[in-house]
């Protein structure tokens, strides 16, 4: 943490404000030891006795007490939180963590043209109803038992079936359960990675990916995307130059920018993985979002060197978390013991939930009226778009984004800044770019754009930035 730009007068208030920072957000509760003097200097990079200093006066407040030959301690829990407190972190840093705090955390009054799922009433709430009374009167062990390692049989059963159906050779045991797609890619990177690897990604790509990976302390090479996947000569330059581990890309309808994987290029990035010997995490999550089968890297390669992942929280419910890993089976046979060390047993009641919803017509038909929905949606926000000089990238063949350039090279993240203080959460595109060049680009939810509101925000966010900012010509956050 840069304490010159917390809050507060002075390098001691700036202190003091850290500490009680930690404190309202339970970092530190009630009776914990604070740092030593010494360590919190080296972790703020500031002296030692302005740290002493800081504690003293936390001290004379109450707020922590000094217990000679031991340290010091929190006195007492944070206030209760406020709701007048409650409101747009405008001051945070547009980073890819962004959009999902300030998406997650808006209320109903919030406009979400930036977040990455559906609006309520496009998913199938009366399906999840009646499957929810059905699980009510399962066997009592599915609504009180840990579940198996694996996950649901049943369920991994009907994943391996559709799996095959998309030509991934998968068996019911080659199919691991998980909370989520983001667990899925946590537990392979505490798998196959330590601090310090190397993980290529899509420049642009889902911007969690970039968070979860600096979570797990690696260095991340961002290679361009292209319409047709990740351009070649990037990505067999940065295998030379860089060694990396692992690469994590979506194939079907990426994530942001709605483009495919081509069949040729697909071909090339499996033949120089093998050939760098380089792990591929290919992330399936809108794949029931296609119109028409596309290509597919574990399909090809026969989950040698590629391991699919997917969930459902874009087509059937974000509450009841489930994903799923398909992989070889000595990889599977690892991930089982990872997952029994970091979380014990699986989530049956989600995973029996989801079952329930996937085994009949019903999840057919809810996808066929989703794709014709998204469909006219592009078409129309699209349009809107273009009458405000903003163009999308490509015209994806479906799914829910439209990757789009600002016009007159606009900073997207101060856009972004100034339609959120109007309750309207957009995506810039920087927090989608490892290499921080997609300034001008934004993504937007088709799905999220229903309101008229969302259009007159952009406008005039967009005419305050042209105001108060020079424009950035000539970025670009991927290839054309």
């Amino acid at each position: 943490m840069d304490v010159t730009s917390a809050g507060g007068g002075g390098q001691i208030g700036r202190v003091v404000d850290a500490i009680r920072q930690r404190i309202a957000a339970r970092a530190l509760p009630a009776d914990a030891k604070l740092p030593s003097i010494r360590a919190f200097a080296r972790t703020l990079d500031v002296s030692t006795s302005t740290v002493a200093e800081a504690y003293e006066r936390l001290v004379a407040e109450g707020v922590i007490r000094s217990r000679p030959g031991s340290g010091f301690y929190v006195t007492r829990a944070p206030q209760p939180l406020s709701l007048a407190a409650v409101g747009p972190r405008l001051e945070r840093a547009v980073d890819p963590l962004w959009v999902s705090r300030q998406s997650l955390e808006g209320g109903t009054e919030v406009l979400k043209p930036g977040c990455g799922w559906l609006p309520a009433d496009w998913m199938p709430a009366e399906e999840m109803r009646r499957a929810l009374r059905q699980l009510s009167r399962t066997e009592a062990a599915v609504l009180t038992d840990y579940g198996t390692p694996l996950g649901h049989l049943p369920l991994r059963q009907l994943l391996s079936a559709r799996l095959v159906e998309e030509g991934v050779m998968a068996l019911p045991e080659q199919v691991l359960l998980t909370e989520s797609g983001t667990q899925a890619i946590d537990m392979l990177c505490r798998l196959l990675l330590e601090p310090g690897d190397t993980v290529l990604v899509d420049d642009p790509c889902y911007f969690n990916f970039l968070a979860l990976l600096r979570a797990h302390r690696v260095k991340v090479i961002g290679i361009p995307r292209m319409p047709t996947g990740p351009d070649l000569a990037a990505f067999s330059a940065a295998l030379t130059e860089h060694a990396p581990r692992l690469y994590i890309t979506n194939c079907g309808l990426h994530n942001p920018t709605g483009a495919t994987l081509s069949l040729a290029t697909a071909h090339r990035v499996l033949a120089l993985s093998e050939e760098a010997r380089l792990t591929i995490v290919e992330d399936d999550i809108f794949c029931d979002f296609c119109p028409e089968p596309s290509t597919r890297l574990a399909a090809l390669d026969g989950l040698d060197r590629v391991i699919q992942i997917g969930s459902f929280s874009k087509t059937l419910t974000a509450a009841a978390r489930c994903g799923y890993i398909a992989a070889r089976s000595d990889w599977i046979e690892r991930l089982t013991d990872l997952k029994i060390a970091s979380s014990f047993g699986g989530n049956p009641i989600s995973a029996a939930l989801i079952y329930a919803l996937l085994r009949d017509g019903s999840y057919r038909r809810h996808l066929n009226g989703l794709r014709e929905r998204l469909s006219r949606a592009r078409g129309e926000v699209g349009a809107k778009l273009k009458a405000l000089g903003i163009r999308p990238w490509i015209e994806p063949g479906g799914g829910i984004f439209l990757w789009c350039a600002l016009p007159e090279g606009l900073d997207a993240a101060e856009v972004a800044r100034l339609a959120l203080e109007q309750d309207v959460v957009l995506a810039p595109g920087n927090v989608f770019s490892a290499s921080q060049s997609a300034r001008s680009f934004m993504r937007f939810n088709v799905a999220q754009c229903r309101e008229p509101k969302v259009f007159g925000v952009l406008r005039g966010a967009m005419a305050q930035a042209r105001r108060s900012g020079t424009p950035r010509h000539g970025e670009a956050g991927v290839s054309a």
